[in-house]
């Protein structure tokens, strides 16, 4: 029965830790260690060790007292965190100090057998109504068997939720988040939006003004130019670009995913849907085009169109890898963020150079999460197929 019972405690002990209860796991782990050694101690001293009980008489007491007192201690500061959790935990936390204290009385050789019945008789009832009434909430999902309010309620300020947001924060993984996000990008806006590497600023290619403020927001040098993103490769077939087989092969082979192929610019682009925006993309010779490995993304461009698209930093700084980092850095200059958690990537994508593909090949601009060895492994694969 001991030792069953400290496993029990135990199990429930890490199966809280896994649900991210620090408060239930810390308390299990210590009631498990509590049952076992005051059930231990109690089997010892009745059960014959060599023909002889173990003594804990006097001047043999003092680390059983050490311990007691210390379990006496530690579960009192259960106890009062305890007490902002619920009822039954608080009440459970409440029988384990009287087991401690028998432990106590018992190492001191004063324990009372009543008093033990007692106590012993409390802890199995709560123990047993809390096993049921968790396995019972847990397997129908609703408060069927009450585990009781705190008994003190922490007062929060929760600033950081009564804060307002510096801008729209939709979550991505819901419709209406995507459409609000889609619906400010149509009329102009600049938003952060989640990518296949790093968060990522984004304006219509409708809206010049927009991706003029995108240089405005991100301080970004006007000689640097600004990518696009599709969300698939048969929209670029339908602009009828001049590209080479060549070329179509590697693209075929790299997107989607996190390789950005700098092709030339033309007229073609209008076909594509980037519109007033022509000239604010790219140089006045080569646009970057990319098509992105990630379905959310993906989505609000076929809302959108193509999106001139930039990395979610301050020129010079370090790539936003999570939506907080966009709100907390350029939130207070942006219309939205679309909230989608940790980015998949800690670096940008690779850019590579294809205008002259035919002639001498491609030339890696910039390495990021894919290597420019396996770029240059794929695009001899295609050359020598």
């Amino acid at each position: 029965l001991i030792l069953i019972g400290g496993f029990v405690q135990l199990l429930a002990g890490f199966l809280a830790f896994r649900k991210y209860d620090h408060l239930g796991g810390a308390a299990f782990l210590t009631f498990s260690a509590l049952w076992s050694s005051y059930g231990a101690t109690k089997v010892l001293c009745a059960v014959p060790v060599s023909g002889h009980l173990l003594d804990i008489g006097a001047g043999h007491t003092e680390g059983f007292t050490a311990g007691s007192i210390a379990f006496l201690v530690l579960n009192a500061f259960l106890i009062i965190l305890a007490s902002s959790f619920n009822m039954v935990l608080l009440c459970l936390t409440l029988a384990m100090e009287l087991l401690t204290v028998c432990f106590l009385l018992f190492t001191l050789e004063n324990l009372p057998l009543p008093f033990e019945i007692v106590v012993l008789s409390i802890l199995s009832v709560i123990c047993f109504y809390g096993a049921t009434a968790s396995l019972t909430n847990c397997m129908f999902g609703k408060d069927l068997l009450m585990m009781g309010p705190p008994l003190l309620t922490v007062q929060s300020s929760r600033k950081d939720r009564e804060d307002p947001l510096p801008c729209v924060c939709p979550r991505s993984h819901l419709t209406s988040g995507l459409r609000t996000i889609a619906e400010l990008l149509n009329t102009g806006a600049v938003c952060g939006v989640p990518t296949d590497t790093v968060y990522a600023l984004a304006a219509s290619c409708k809206h010049p003004q927009a991706i003029e403020k995108v240089y405005r927001i991100k301080d970004r040098p006007q000689e640097k130019p600004i990518c696009i993103f599709i969300s698939n490769l048969e929209q670029l077939r339908a602009a009828a670009p001049p590209i080479s087989p060549l070329l179509w092969e590697f693209m075929e082979n790299v997107y989607p995913g996190g390789i950005g192929c700098i092709i030339q610019k033309g007229e073609w682009l209008k076909k594509l849907g980037v519109g007033a925006g022509y000239s604010r993309v790219g140089t006045q010779d080569s646009i970057m085009i990319r098509v992105p490995d990630l379905t959310v993304l993906v989505h609000l461009i076929d809302m959108t169109g193509p999106l001139a698209i930039t990395s979610a930093n301050p020129s010079g700084e370090v790539d936003s890898t999570h939506h907080d980092m966009v709100i907390s850095r350029l939130g207070h200059k942006l219309e939205g963020v679309l909230c989608d958690g940790e980015s998949d990537e800690v670096v940008a994508s690779t850019v590579v150079n294809c205008t002259k593909i035919d002639e001498s090949g491609i030339t890696i601009v910039r390495e990021g999460c894919i290597p420019a060895g396996k770029v240059m492994q794929i695009f001899e694969r295609v050359k020598n197929r």
